[in-house]
């Protein structure tokens, strides 16, 4: 067959296979294009999940009558000129294939009128035949309709699924749009009856947005994420790691304000709740990075769904450390993000237990012991006790740093976790809190308390490594040997004594100390596995981790083991002052706090 000039409808059609897969492209596209000609306000009519009509309409800055026919044309747009502003495009649309691509495949239709003109235009384009343009009466702004998709395409037509299914990817879109545009009011109906409306001139931060979209309970559940350094900015909200997910459906990130999905920067977030994950749940977030548009390539997909970073390793370190810390943060009692106050963390000199040696008998603690009894351990630490209060003695205030502490109703200031009065069945530890009540589960507590300590302990002694006594021969792929070979230094701080021994081949030497055991080999693969696809590995952190959790668990103290009331506040402080103690090492909440209203209700007090 010899070789030819495909006609334009033929490559528009083609073109439609990559940028329109489904009535919620259509909509992402043409909603786009309406929020970079400044509009804020979007209608989106459906019909039949969006197979029947589309029809969006917006009051943004409009299209020039005659201007009409080129925007239906390939590759003409209005947001770029030369290489150096693709190199630097801000705009959500940019490549000029949308309209034509779109076109080629329904029965469209275009009217559009600027604000000092005194009449619309329209132009109508059947499976890509371009009409002429006609005077149209129109208010300012653009509807853009869109029917019957795919008529002239049954092979892709059928492919599509049911109704409910189309329209649930549209309305999902649209909520992810609506999370980082809340300036723009969404109106959206189907079949004729209003379905969603997000209100604008909201603030991104204000939270209304937050709750509309994700949820209450993701809002309730949210840590406020705000940190720049080294020209990035990630802001936006994580899920505390008790609010998890078993499937990823929670999951926003935004580039520039962009929605994408990016495997780099989904591994560094995994990576950051690995610590305070249970197995196999999923964490649920909505981020926003920002960063310089030279530094992000976003002409690498047809739809835009993908970007390149051009540091992506710098990317996915700053936000897996970003947000590692920010979960570090995560201590029991704590309200929100703010370091704890030094006195919290320390443990009284007069008449407190230190943290109670779990291997020896615990003796039987006396459950009438009264909660001004259990202050008077602490007195001068948090608060005046009962004596204090009547002799007039001055009262201990916080520094400005502890913030997490409350005042009861005698007006002594109390720890966040308040002070314990009982132990419950041998497992939960009781205690009055200044608003309600604490329940601890001690040994899911202890559990994270050891495990920090271990890592910190480890940490400081760095990742030993382990010489074989008879070196391994290690078979890898060339590009694995490559690797090896360029990150010889990288493997070294992990523990790893590696050297290249052929094409296709490492000569392994040594392993990290703490993991030799195990199977070092699969592990090595493993880390070069992620050193070539993500520029860092966490993988030796990870299975040390594991094991150090593993131990931290047999050393917890057990159920059924009774603890005196000091004790058991010991617990509390260092639970206080232990980052990451909201959660065991597998996931789950280590306390609950239930207020005193709450109480209340559920003894109908006050009806």
């Amino acid at each position: 067959m010899p070789i030819r000039q495909l006609p334009d409808i033929l490559v528009n059609q083609i073109a439609a296979g990559e940028v329109v897969e489904r009535p919620a492209s259509v909509v992402k596209e043409l909603v786009e294009n309406a929020l970079d000609a400044g509009a804020l306000r979007v209608d989106i009519d459906l019909e039949e999940g969006g197979v029947r009509l589309i029809r969006i309409r917006d009051d943004g800055g409009g299209i020039p009558p005659e201007e009409l026919p080129l925007a239906v044309q390939r590759h003409a747009t209005s947001k770029i000129g030369s290489l150096d502003d693709l190199e630097a495009v801000a705009t959500l649309g940019f490549r000029g294939e949308a309209l034509p691509s779109i076109a080629s495949v329904s029965r469209f239709s275009l009217i559009s009128r600027r604000e000092d003109e005194t009449h619309g235009s329209a132009l109508e384009v059947e499976g890509g035949r371009v009409g002429d343009v006609t005077p149209r009466s129109h208010p300012r702004g653009t509807t853009v309709e869109v029917r019957d998709l795919f008529y002239n395409v049954p092979a892709r037509r059928k492919f599509l699924r049911a109704e409910r299914t189309e329209l649930g990817h549209i309305e999902e879109w649209l909520r992810a749009l609506a999370l980082v545009r809340p300036d723009v009011e969404l109106r959206i109906s189907h079949n004729g009856k209003a379905s969603r409306r997000y209100k604008g001139d909201e603030d991104l931060f204000s939270g209304a947005r937050l709750v509309e979209t994700v949820g209450r309970e993701f809002a309730d559940n949210a840590l406020r994420i705000d940190h720049s350094a080294a020209g990035l900015r990630l802001h936006g909200w994580i899920a505390k790691p008790a609010y998890s997910r078993a499937s990823a459906d929670q999951q926003y990130l935004y580039v520039n304000g962009r929605a994408i999905r990016d495997r780099s920067v989904a591994h560094a977030v995994k990576q950051a709740f690995a610590d305070v994950m249970y197995h196999g749940r999923q964490p649920a977030y909505v981020l926003f990075l920002e960063l310089d548009p030279t530094r992000v390539d976003v002409n690498v997909h047809p739809a835009k769904h993908e970007v390149r970073f051009r540091d992506a390793r710098l990317i996915h370190d700053f936000v897996y450390r970003t947000l590692h810390e920010a979960l570090a943060d995560t201590r029991a009692g704590q309200t929100h993000h703010a370091a704890p106050d030094a006195a919290f963390a320390a443990v009284p000199a007069s008449g407190a237990a230190s943290m109670p040696d779990w291997s020896r008998p615990m003796p039987q603690p006396n459950l009438a012991l009264r909660v001004d009894e259990t202050r008077a351990a602490y007195a001068g630490l948090y608060g005046p006790t009962p004596a204090q209060i009547a002799s007039g003695a001055e009262v201990w205030t916080p520094s400005p740093m502890a913030p997490d502490a409350a005042v009861d109703e005698s007006g002594a200031l109390v720890p966040p976790l308040g002070y314990a009065v009982a132990q419950l069945h041998g497992i939960y530890i009781l205690s009055q809190a200044a608003d309600g009540m604490i329940v601890v589960d001690m040994h899911a507590a202890h559990e994270r308390i050891g495990y920090e300590k271990l890592k910190t302990a480890h940490d400081g002694e760095g990742v030993r490594t382990q010489p074989l006594l008879v070196p391994q021969t290690v078979a890898v792929s060339e590009r694995e040997a490559d690797v090896a070979e360029a990150e010889s230094a990288t493997l070294a701080e992990l523990g790893f004594e590696v050297s290249r021994a052929g094409i296709q081949s490492l000569l392994l030497r040594g392993v990290p100390a703490l993991l030799a055991q195990g199977d070092t080999e699969a592990l090595l693969r493993d880390v070069l596995t992620d050193l070539r696809e993500h520029g860092e590995s966490l993988r030796v952190r990870s299975a040390r981790d594991e094991l150090l959790s593993t131990m931290a668990c047999h050393g917890a103290v057990r159920a059924n083991r009774r603890l005196t009331v000091p004790e058991m506040n010991a617990l509390l402080r260092q639970m206080e002052a232990t980052e990451r103690s909201g959660q065991c090492n597998h996931g789950r909440p280590t306390w609950a706090h239930f207020p005193l209203a709450e109480i209340d209700r559920w003894f109908l007090r006050g009806r």
